[in-house]
């Protein structure tokens, strides 16, 4: 049976009468302070702190009446303040144990709220898994949103427009849903909603009694090539390229480490945002009636990240705030989908989602509640990510996460996952499903040196029709133990599961030889050598 913490509070009123020159007596449902001499000027102030320190308690006794505060007002509608980066991977934050990573907003949210340790993108690329979110869908079941730089056809429930319809004021800056071009789908105007300069600005406009929705699309971590490079400010906050940790799946030399503090300062920076936001609310008096999301879209933009299945470009952080309705510090241990985000969105504003949405709420999650839904794996895929192969041609993957195990079935094995060698549509360099970086400069320059064979084999090499990875032995995914015999009876149970999750998912993939989402249109546009 659990301690009734209302029974220690006599001794404490006692204490703090004793100090100001006070009784306290109870009146039932509350307390009452009462005089025993008159007060001298200093026994006045004493009173004054004492009784502001009872005001602050929580009401007592049976049948309490909950304090009319915003942030405990249950039927109040919350502001919704979601922090969505891009390309930022699990654990970098400090509070996920990553001593260099400087998080102090992410890891006060962590003290304060609830977090999430076992977290996964639907897609490991930016503008599907925005699609996934923004619908509550599963990607095969968007047509063209699963591939990146995409139209977005307005044949399904949006959750920022159902939002806005339930009289939210919403509006994002930074990266919205994107790559794509949502205006040859008949939008005027990103299906996130209507654009700001900055948070600060939208909050300037917004009714102060009007609950809102607010997605900051935070691109710091999206340190493609040298187009956004924050190694300085690494530098600065006090990180040394060689204490930094080299993943096994790229070489140590100076080339990646500088790729490494170049994304801790873009971490940096991301978390230096998000505190700007946060305290913009603290100040207004509306942080404790806000839900702070924060999280990305997909792993890091580094080789065997972005665009793979494996963690590092699927697992990220999350971690969620909303005052005083989340017991603080808690951990969820639960598999959650970032898309399972879209209809939390909604029922957080009290809606019920629309039956369309294939993913499922984490409310009951988050306030610790009973949930019926099955939260013991994630399900990965992909299509097509870049125009980096003849033909337009994508590279499909289906693939399940479960605790122990990574499952991934590549179902076109003969071709080339990173792009072909031969295609220089994007950034005028080759496998361009591999963004521009420092490490894939090194890994090209190297592509016939036999010390480096490994990790080019890792990054640029083919692939077998299916994969299996033990992330008990092996978190970064680098021993293949499909063909292993005594991961026979793994390997069939995670295939059971991906063919089952296809066929009651109604995806087009069953069908061997479908290619539907090949023939979709590409709008990225060539980049030039970097």
């Amino acid at each position: 049976m659990k301690s009734d913490p209302t029974q220690k509070l006599p001794a404490l009123f006692q204490t703090l009468g004793n100090k100001a020159g006070v009784t306290f007596q109870s009146l039932g449902k509350g307390v009452a302070m009462k005089r025993v001499s008159p007060p001298s000027r200093r026994d006045f102030l004493r009173m004054a702190a004492a009784t502001a320190t009872v005001l602050a308690l929580p009401s007592i006794g049976r049948g309490a009446e909950t304090p009319k505060t915003p942030s405990l007002n249950p039927s109040a509608k919350p502001n919704i303040l979601f922090i969505l980066a891009d390309n930022w991977r699990w654990p970098t934050a400090g509070a996920l144990g990553d001593p260099m990573a400087r998080t102090p907003a992410f890891d006060r949210l962590a003290r304060e709220g609830v977090v999430f340790t076992h977290v996964f993108n639907p897609v490991p690329s930016c503008s599907p898994t925005r699609s996934c979110l923004l619908t509550g869908r599963i990607a095969h079941e968007l047509g063209e949103r699963a591939n990146l730089w995409s139209g977005f056809p307005k044949d399904t429930p949006v959750v920022t427009q159902l939002l806005r319809d339930a009289g939210y004021a919403i509006g994002c800056c930074g990266k919205p849903w994107a790559p794509g071009k949502p205006e040859l789908s008949g939008w005027t105007e990103n299906p996130v909603g209507p654009k700001f300069t900055g948070f600060g600005a939208f909050h300037a406009q917004r009714k102060a009694t009007q609950p809102f929705f607010f997605w900051l699309g935070n691109t710091s971590t999206a340190t493609r090539g040298r187009r956004l490079d924050f190694a300085a400010e690494a530098t600065r906050a006090g990180l040394d390229p060689a204490a930094l940790v080299v993943p096994p799946g790229l070489p140590d030399c100076p080339e990646v480490r500088q790729d490494l503090l170049n994304y801790y300062g873009g971490v940096l920076k991301l978390d230096e945002e998000a505190a700007q936001a946060i305290a913009l609310l603290e100040k207004a008096g509306e942080l404790d009636n806000t839900v702070v999301i924060y999280t990305s879209d997909n792993g890091w933009q580094l080789p065997r990240g972005l665009a793979n299945c494996y963690d590092m470009g699927s697992r990220v952080p999350l971690v969620i705030r909303w005052g005083q309705r989340l017991a603080a510090g808690r951990k969820v241990d639960d598999f959650v989908n970032v898309a399972d985000l879209g209809p939390t969105f909604l029922e957080l504003a009290g809606l019920t989602p629309p039956p369309l949405m294939t993913m499922r709420s984490i409310k009951k999650l988050l306030l610790g509640e009973p949930d019926t839904v099955q939260r013991d794996a994630v399900f990965i895929e992909r299509e097509r990510h870049a125009n980096v192969r003849h033909d337009n041609l994508g590279y499909p993957v289906r693939g399940v996460r479960t605790r122990d195990f990574l499952y991934l079935r590549n179902l076109r094995p003969d071709r080339w996952p990173a792009g072909d060698p031969d295609v220089f549509f994007i950034h005028g360099r080759p496998s361009g499903d591999v963004d521009t970086s420092r490490s894939k400069d090194f890994l090209l320059a190297h592509q016939n040196d036999p010390a480096y064979a490994k990790y080019i084999a890792l990054v640029f090499g083919k692939r077998p029709a299916e994969e299996l990875y033990d992330v008990r032995s092996d978190p970064y995914q680098l021993a293949n133990v499909a063909d292993k015999p005594e991961y026979a009876d793994a390997l069939k149970q995670h295939r059971a599961r991906v063919d089952g999750w296809m066929q009651q998912t109604h995806d087009p993939r069953v069908d061997p030889a479908y290619e539907g989402f090949d023939a979709f249109p590409y709008y990225g546009k060539p980049t030039p050598h970097e």
